[in-house]
């Protein structure tokens, strides 16, 4: 058995030393190489010594925390994506396989008689073999089996790439609408407190109205907002319903009651704060932009596989073994057999197949390099949105503030005027409309800025 086992091991070794990759060379990024400059933004100074906190740190409620783990624990989508790196994992195995020739062990017996009337000596004869081979071994001199090699493990990183990519958007996703559902949630308390003030008020105005104080038109014009309150309401325990419904389908089941949040003012906002200065470069980390790397690494390794496809292959093939007529004899070495078959294929005709394989593999290339430079493209693009509202949105906090806090002190006066009889109900109701708007304004600017928050540290690539 060694006599082929050993040449055949030098074959292998021999065999590979040749790749027809192309020249690999990363594309420059098709983006500046600072953030955007205006009086939306920020001006950072760049830092390439900073880095993004840890999601654990970046949130620093512990009911949302617990709410992401949940989703990381029990999302279906992640789940998929990690079932998808166990099966390009092996793909990947199975590929590399091939590097190495597959030795296959086998005995056999056999019993026969033939007649004499046939040639045969009328008696049973028996035949005994236990051979070690190898079948068709592809010697790769030419490097196809290693550039396919390289290809199923550049898939096998863009992979795990995905799966981190759905991870960053799984956590930004939960962390997003648990912001939202908060807010829905301070918005449905907000218009049933109107509720009940605009029914007090109608209440004091059909009061008045019966004591010859009052009209018929104040009378219609509270109950206006009494029913305007009531359809919020209604609407508001809608959209809290399709909130709790949507965080429970991204955690994978119903979040407890516990972890619900009750307004937007309570959750802790007190996240990690962003490093000031994060140069543009740290868009090539995002794992969506290392997978689509990983995936161009990929088109070019196959390029070289289609280039080998056009230089002959040789294989081998070939056994050794025993062969005896008694099996208590097979093994020892009286009947030694063995078998090698090289095998050199040529490639003479096939009507442009291969030309065509190199084309195709050429243009995949090219597309893989244009997903590549789109991807970081959109990067840039996201992250520069992001900072332009996250430059400005804590002044839009801090007005709409103000505004409420304003139309909180008019609605005050107003009332206190409309009982006192100085004013009549048009400048309360007006009052009342500007309070009830601006409340809500500030609800959705503060939700605004949560969310904004989450989508800058999710541009940027963190959440991993």
């Amino acid at each position: 058995m060694r006599s082929l086992l050993l040449p055949t091991l030098a074959a292998v070794l021999l065999a590979g030393c040749v790749s027809l990759d192309p020249h690999y060379e990363t594309p420059a990024a098709p983006t500046p190489e600072a953030w955007p400059q205006g009086a939306a933004y920020e001006a950072p100074v760049a830092d390439a010594n900073t880095a993004l906190p840890a999601w654990r740190d970046f949130y620093a409620d512990a009911k949302l925390r617990q709410v992401i783990e949940l989703a990381l624990d029990q999302n279906r989508d992640l789940r998929i994506a990690a079932l998808n790196i166990e099966r390009a994992r092996a793909a990947h195995r199975i590929q590399r396989s091939e590097l190495l020739p597959s030795v296959d062990g086998s005995v056999s017996g056999t019993s026969q008689e033939l007649p004499i009337s046939m040639g045969g000596t009328g008696e049973t004869t028996r035949q005994y073999s236990a051979t070690v081979g190898v079948t068709a071994f592809e010697l790769d001199f030419f490097g196809r089996v290693r550039s396919l090699n390289r290809a199923a493990l550049q898939t096998y990183l863009a992979t795990e790439d995905a799966r981190d990519s759905a991870q960053i958007s799984l956590i930004s996703e939960v962390a997003s609408l648990y912001f939202v559902y908060a807010g829905d949630t301070e918005l449905l308390r907000l218009a049933q407190e109107t509720l009940d003030a605009q029914r007090q008020s109608f209440d004091l105005t059909n009061r008045r109205f019966e004591a010859g104080a009052a009209s018929m038109l104040d009378v219609r014009r509270a109950q206006t907002t009494v029913e305007t309150a009531r359809a919020d309401v209604a609407r508001y325990t809608t959209l809290v319903a399709q909130d709790e419904n949507a965080l429970a389908f991204l955690v994978g089941g119903a979040v407890p009651e516990e972890l619900k949040p009750t307004s937007i003012d309570a959750v802790t906002f007190g996240t990690e704060t962003l490093p000031p200065g994060l140069p543009s470069e740290v868009l090539l980390a995002r794992p969506d932009i290392r997978a689509a790397e990983h995936n161009l690494r990929a088109s070019n390794a196959n390029i070289g596989a289609a280039r080998a496809a056009f230089f002959p292959s040789v294989s081998i093939a070939g056994s050794s073994g025993e062969i005896d007529s008694t099996f208590e004899n097979l093994f020892n070495g009286a009947g030694d057999i063995w078998s090698f078959t090289p095998r050199v294929t040529i490639p003479l005709f096939d009507a442009g197949a291969r030309r065509g394989q190199l084309g195709v593999a050429n243009a995949d290339r090219d597309i893989a390099v244009a997903r590549y430079e789109q991807s970081i493209q959109v990067a840039f693009r996201e992250v520069s949105d992001a900072l332009a509202e996250y430059g400005t949105i804590d002044e839009q906090v801090d007005a709409r503030q103000s505004l409420a806090e304003a139309a909180t002190d008019t609605y005050r006066m107003s009332e206190a005027r409309y009982r006192q009889g100085i004013d009549n109900y048009l400048s309360l109701l007006d009052a009342q409309r500007e309070l009830y708007t601006a409340q809500q304004a500030l609800v959705g600017a503060r939700v605004q800025r949560a969310t904004n928050f989450v989508t800058l540290y999710k541009a940027l690539g963190g959440g991993i």
